[in-house]
């Protein structure tokens, strides 16, 4: 393994510890204490590991239900999405579990409605910049991931029902306000999430380059994406260029930045919004 590969590497496994922290904070010091519900499996394991202790003589932490949720997705990802996605994205969700077991919980609450906006952006630090690296926090990110390959729809419409029965079951089990505390944390985490990252499901990158052949290759290697290739000239170096096209997921954002780094460093790339696709686009 390479010196640079090793690097991403380091960095990658840095990031998922600091936010698998944040995360762990953000639950065991505003959320939890106050009844306010993570998104996605953070959430869902949340209301589970309550729902159990007040009804059955059992008694399983919210660390170790994110965990057991966790495994069967991380089986779904290594077949539908990817390995090294997975791999990571399971990292994560492990070492977070850990940490929602190492670090105590409070017991004391002061305003709710601040500690659910400040749980919902610690949250989404840790779900941001784990994304940013090429990583996800697990759970609903990769079944949405999924779902959304299959029908072609925005990963956000699997999320906003997915969290959606997580709300609606608090509010039914534990009040109406617990719910709308759960509405607001989930909100705030979202538009964070939408600052760090990418709003954008689909983007379109348009590569100016010099390598057109070699980030070809590069890219169907590690991507396995169609793009379209065109002819280019610099407007003010009148040096003959090609420019590649190609559509990608917000996951698949990190690897091509990763691939255009190492092959080209000199190219110029612009990535926008892509508000829909028509026609062929890889979701398996």
């Amino acid at each position: 393994m390479s010196h640079y590969s090793m690097w991403e590497v380091f960095k990658k496994l840095a990031v998922i510890l600091a936010g698998a922290g944040f995360t762990a904070i953000a639950m065991n010091y505003f959320l939890i204490p106050s009844n306010v519900y993570a998104s996605g499996f953070a959430g869902a394991a949340q209301l589970l590991s309550r729902i159990i202790s007040e009804f059955t003589p059992l008694n399983v932490s919210t660390g170790t239900l994110l965990l057991l949720l966790n495994i069967p997705v991380a089986i779904l990802g290594w077949v539908k999405v990817g390995r090294s996605f997975t791999v990571y994205s399971f990292i994560s969700v492990a070492v977070t579990s850990l940490f929602l077991e190492l670090i105590p919980v409070r017991t004391q609450t002061a305003d709710i409605m601040l500690y659910a906006v400040f749980g919902g952006v610690i949250t989404a630090i840790e779900i941001g910049i784990t994304l940013k690296v090429g990583a996800s926090t697990g759970g609903l990110d990769i079944i949405s991931m999924v779902l959304s390959r299959m029908s072609d729809k925005s990963v956000g419409t699997y999320f906003f029902l997915l969290n959606a029965v997580i709300i609606l079951t608090a509010g039914a089990l534990y009040g109406w306000d617990k719910a709308l505390y759960t509405l607001l944390s989930v909100y705030a985490s979202t538009r964070v999430i939408d600052a760090i990252h990418t709003r954008h499901q689909k983007v379109t990158a348009m590569i100016v380059t010099k390598k057109a052949k070699e980030l070809k290759q590069a890219i169907h290697q590690r991507l396995v994406r169609g793009m379209t290739i065109l002819p280019a000239k610099g407007a003010f170096s009148n040096q003959e260029k090609d420019m590649l096209m190609i559509v990608i997921t917000r996951y698949e954002l990190y690897e091509l930045e990763h691939i255009i780094k190492k092959t080209d460093p000199d190219a110029f790339t612009n990535i926008v919004e892509t508000a829909a696709v028509f026609g062929l686009f890889r979701k398996d």
